[in-house]
């Protein structure tokens, strides 16, 4: 069990948790929470995010991208501790079981529902598979910006509200932000092994430092939403409450323009992954907050 726990990279569930807290929080706001399709979608969110890394486990296995020289998470596949029989029916089962589940929120919110969980399901497959994968095609960061971003929020205010929101949209842009940056910090930790599998990956195209300035862009798009939701939205001052953990963020791109050695990067991955949930629940509690 163990082995399969490890295969499913908790240290990355952040980006399935934060935007559906986000998006359910923006719906509690407004009047609007339904607990039973904010628990579905969450599991949902959760279940597709462990089928794409069992999709990736599998597929960079394939591809030969999981070498000895690894520096990165322990791939179970790659090592021998999962069959590669078993992680593609592990992959197939978890988007089997997200789908099902997914019906629900296609009964309760319509067929707009249905279209965007046959996209994530697909995406998230496509992400290191098929004739064009877009993590070796430089297009991993823009999938994860809009699917574990816009998609997520906006989705998970929608099962709520069944209507779209202009609220839910601008704080889709922080949570995407934030979830790039976990692919950025995984991206620049495996940037020498990647040129080497021919994975395509904006490191690889475009350099280390490209991968730092994105960090840094992130960052500061994720802190740019709460003074958009004051000012614009007339959100209370409350909504400012994310800015408690800039020091965090700080010492998080220090790191990352300063640290020289890969090995630590593993640790500040599961840190990036830390500051994104403190962000979304601080987040979501300033937009609770507000509503009372």
């Amino acid at each position: 069990m163990s082995i399969w726990i490890k295969a499913a990279r908790p240290q990355t569930l952040a980006a399935a948790f934060v935007p559906v807290c986000v998006g359910a929080s923006l719906a509690f706001h407004d009047q609007q929470l339904l607990w039973i399709p904010s628990i579905i979608a969450l599991l949902c969110a959760f279940l597709i995010q462990i089928g794409t890394n069992f999709a990736n486990d599998y597929f960079d296995f394939k591809k030969g991208a999981d070498t000895d020289d690894r520096i990165g998470f322990e791939r179970a596949t790659s090592k021998g501790l999962i069959s590669e029989q078993g992680m593609r029916n592990a992959t197939i089962v978890t988007m089997a079981i997200a789908f099902l589940f997914g019906l629900y929120l296609v009964w309760h919110a319509g067929w707009v529902i249905f279209g965007i969980g046959i996209a994530s399901l697909l995406f998230g497959i496509l992400y290191t598979g098929g004739p064009f994968p877009l993590a070796y095609n430089g297009l991993g960061d823009l999938f994860v910006f809009i699917f574990f971003g816009i998609i997520a929020v906006m989705g998970t205010y929608y099962v709520n509200a069944l209507e779209w929101s202009n609220s839910s949209f601008w704080a889709s842009l922080a949570v995407g932000a934030l979830s790039t940056n976990i692919l950025v910090i995984n991206n620049l930790r495996d940037v020498d092994q990647d040129v080497r599998a021919g994975k395509n990956t904006l490191g690889v195209l475009f350099g280390e430092n490209f991968l730092r300035i994105e960090y840094l862009a992130m960052l500061c798009l994720a802190f740019a939403i709460p003074p958009h939701f004051y000012f614009k939205l007339h959100y209370g001052a409350i909504i400012f409450l994310p800015f408690l953990i800039i020091p965090f963020g700080i010492l998080l791109l220090k790191k990352v323009w300063f640290e020289d050695d890969k090995e630590t990067f593993n640790n500040l991955l599961k840190q990036t992954a830390q500051f994104m949930t403190a962000y979304g629940i601080l987040f979501s509690i300033g937009i609770i907050v507000d509503s009372l």
